[in-house]
Parts: structure tokens; sequence; C-alpha cells
């Protein structure tokens, strides 16, 4: 399980509702040109990214990395397909697990670590809409919950 440590600088709150987030796994990314500087901009969406294993290296898809205002010429196409750094005892782990019907691999979070942009990739199962619908049911007991002790301690 990785922990992520460092500047958030985006994240995918879709993942969480449409996914069980099973392991996480943080993973460097191969940038070219101005791409760091949009990052550190924040200026980065994870929405419909997603992971997938090919000749036993990991990608990133559709992740969008807006271009940097005074790259000119130098900036790079934002929806390219970027590579994913992990060990090889990781990469060989997900290929095994992401086999199995229904494993996928989820961008959770960007973040700068040490001066790196860093992504943490979940291992997810896909929840089904009833699954879906009972997350929703507990978040807003929980919500009812602290407001009644919220008010309760205002009395």
């Amino acid at each position: 399980m990785a922990k992520q440590e460092g500047k958030l600088v985006a994240q995918n709150r879709k993942a969480n509702h449409d996914y069980f987030i099973e392991d996480t796994y943080e993973a460097g990314i191969v940038l070219q040109g101005t791409e760091i500087k949009s990052i550190r901009a924040g200026r980065v969406n994870l929405k419909d990214s997603f992971a997938r294993i090919q000749n036993g290296e990991v990608f990133i898809h559709n992740m969008h990395i807006s271009p940097y205002e005074h790259g000119n010429r130098y900036n790079h196409d934002p929806i390219r397909t970027r590579k994913l750094l992990l060990h090889r005892k990781q990469i060989n782990k997900l290929i095994g697990e992401t086999k199995e019907s229904g494993y996928t691999l989820v961008p959770l979070k960007i973040y700068l670590k040490n001066g790196f942009a860093k992504m943490l990739i979940g291992l997810g199962k896909g929840k089904k809409q009833y699954d879906k619908r009972e997350d929703l049911k507990r978040k807003e007991a929980k919500r009812d919950i602290e407001r009644a002790f919220r008010d309760r301690q205002k009395m």
C-alpha cells in the first residue's frame, strides 16, 4: 500500500465512486518538455484516464496535461500516452492481478514528491449500480449523524 507524500496536484474523485480500490502503487511518470511546468501549475485532469499494461510496461492513457502558456513550440500533445515507472516485481504482480476478470488499473492522484511528479494508481474492481447506491446511502447516513451531533453540541 503506497502512501502519498508531498503536494497534491490532481485527484480522480470519480475513481472511488466507480471502483473498489484494493491496492495502491506509487509510480513515476515519464514527461516531455514543459509538461512538468504544467503539472506544477495544477493544469492536469485525470477524469477519463486509465492505465494499461503493454509489453511488460505500464502506460497511462487519456490523462490531460494542458500546454504550458509560455512553452511556444516546445509544447506537447495534451492527451498523449505516457509511461509509468514501476519496479519489475510490481509490474509482474499487476499483470497477474489484472488478468483476473473485473480488475483494472485506475489513476487516483498526481502529486509532487521531492521535485518529481508521482502518480498513485490503484488496482480496482468495478462497482455495480447497487453498490454505488449503497455507498451513497452510507455517506448520507454518516452526514446526518454528524449533523445531529453538531446540533446537539450547540444546545
